[in-house]
């Protein structure tokens, strides 16, 4: 076991990366539609960001309650669970660009209506909810469509690049927006950072406008099959998958037992670390800024031998960081071990969804990845329901602890079977897409997505 321990902080740690990797980075950036994609995307994660900064915030001044903080996170997340097998069997049928622009148009309106409320001091608890409830709903309409359009834009050989470079821009908006949203927040107040949000997310919808793809490139097809058909062969295809079903099954632990940290920030800045608005952006940035690292690590990684060492391996290096937030009594102590949760969390994401965008069939990636997509958002959502309502009795430190524990032990059962499920998700360089090319004599287009 200690061998394999230090196996897994080596996968997560690894030395200084050459300058040369990211060439790569250069490389996908050089694809104009991706490049165009990701101009307005890196500017609506922005005001994601603020904006989920605020919705915390106001739900503590609201309530003062880690039990609403659970609610609301719940709200903003669950949605996917019930609907996401749905909207990934759809993004297989979608154009999915004016299906995501659409969703992007929706949200817009959301973030005026959150403002105008917020402003005019209309908001309560409970118009919060439903307004988090409705826009939880409209992004798990998004999110497959989201990354099933990635491919569409980059080449097959900057798949990992493309994976680690949205997930640094995901991630740098996570370290710029929350500090944006403090800075925001004690000048303008909390309604200030949902009109900036509104704005920002208005760059995304102008960027999907100027996107062209042709007509053969992978951007859903057109079919007149049985919905519910559909899905239940996404679902049969991931459960039966030697590879991506244990990667999901892993997921889904640190979904529910250490991915909610984030959710319950709020509660940590006032409660324990008693540091306000301007220390809530200060533990989200750091998140963020560990999560860069990683991702600019995983971003020169070459080509996608030894990924699932760093997926499985993620878990436990997350565990030990919260492990020594939660016994942090000084927010000074507690910022390097967020830093650290950043980089193991960027490591296990961005490493599960390249795996899963290499093993997937091509006709089949929207449903899988809405799979993704609803463990990544699902997860925590009931994850904080849970320890919000425990930390009513508990406190704040003692559910993420016990859940962190049991994080490990599901990082540690994954690890021990690692070989037999990189064989499955990493037997060569070739895909299922390259082999039906290769056969028929074609290429395919594809690349990554990050989810949101």
């Amino acid at each position: 076991m200690q061998g394999s321990c230090c196996l897994a902080f080596h996968a997560i740690l690894p030395s200084m990366p050459a300058l040369a990797g990211f060439a790569r980075i250069a490389r996908a950036l050089r694809t104009p539609n991706y490049r165009i994609y990701v101009a307005g995307n890196s500017v609506s994660l922005v005001g994601t960001w603020m904006q989920r900064v605020a919705v915390g915030w106001l739900t503590w001044q609201l309530t003062e309650s880690g039990a609403w903080l659970g609610a609301i996170a719940f709200a903003d997340l669950f949605p996917t669970v019930l609907i996401g097998p749905f909207a990934g069997a759809a993004a297989d049928r979608w154009d999915r660009r004016r299906a995501l622009r659409l969703g992007q148009s929706i949200m817009l309106a959301q973030a005026l209506v959150l403002f105008a409320l917020t402003a005019s001091g209309l908001i309560t608890i409970w118009l919060l909810l439903a307004l988090t409830l409705f826009n939880g709903v409209v992004i798990a309409f998004n999110q497959p469509t989201r990354l099933a359009l990635i491919p569409s834009l980059v080449a097959r050989d900057d798949l990992a690049a493309a994976v680690a470079t949205n997930s640094i821009i995901f991630n740098s908006a996570r370290f710029v927006g929350p500090a944006a949203a403090g800075v925001v927040i004690v000048i303008g107040g909390v309604a200030a950072a949902f009109a900036a949000n509104a704005a920002c997310t208005a760059a995304l919808v102008v960027a999907l406008s100027r996107i062209r793809l042709a007509p053969d490139e992978d951007n859903g097809a057109p079919r007149h099959g049985n919905l519910l058909a559909e899905v239940a062969e996404g679902l049969g295809y991931a459960a039966r998958h030697p590879g991506i079903a244990p990667l999901l099954l892993l997921l889904l632990a640190v979904g529910l037992c250490a991915r909610p940290f984030v959710e319950l920030l709020p509660g940590f800045a006032d409660a324990v670390f008693d540091a306000g608005a301007e220390g809530l952006a200060t533990m989200t940035s750091t998140v963020g800024l560990g999560a860069i690292a990683g991702g600019l690590w995983l971003a020169r990684r070459d080509g996608h031998r030894g990924l699932t060492s760093v997926a499985l391996a993620s878990p436990l290096v997350l565990a030990l960081a919260l492990a020594g937030f939660v016994s942090s009594e000084r927010l000074w102590l507690a910022l390097p071990a967020l830093a650290v949760a950043g980089v193991a969390m960027v490591a296990g994401g961005v490493g599960t969804q390249t795996l899963l965008q290499l093993a997937v069939e091509g006709r089949l990636r929207g449903r899988v990845l809405s799979l993704y997509g609803l463990i990544f958002r699902g997860g925590p959502a009931l994850g904080a329901l849970a320890m919000g309502a425990l930390s009513e009795v508990y406190g704040l430190r003692l559910p993420l602890a016990a859940g962190a524990c049991l994080a490990a032990l599901a990082g540690v059962a994954a690890w021990t079977r690692r070989n037999a499920i990189a064989a499955a998700l990493e037997p060569s360089g070739e895909t299922p897409d390259s082999r039906q090319d290769a056969k028929a004599g074609g290429s395919a287009a594809t690349g990554e997505a990050e989810g949101r």
